[in-house]
């Protein structure tokens, strides 16, 4: 029986609050997940290390 081949699951992120006045290490965790303006929308690998980075922002970003 052929092995069946999966998706990576994915997670979607949209940056939907300003980053003005925000300390340097949320900025920099933003620009990593791909975003820099408000409105950006990312496609991330839905793994621990994006899930921590999710956590670390998630007053900022969406998530589906």
């Amino acid at each position: 029986m052929a092995k069946k081949e999966t998706a990576p699951e994915t997670i979607t992120v949209k940056l939907v609050r300003s980053l003005s006045n925000r300390p340097d290490a949320q900025v920099a965790v933003v620009h990593s997940l791909g975003l820099r303006k408000i409105g950006d929308v990312s496609v991330q690998p839905d793994n621990a290390a994006t899930r921590g980075k999710i956590f670390k922002v998630s007053h900022l970003v969406e998530t589906n």
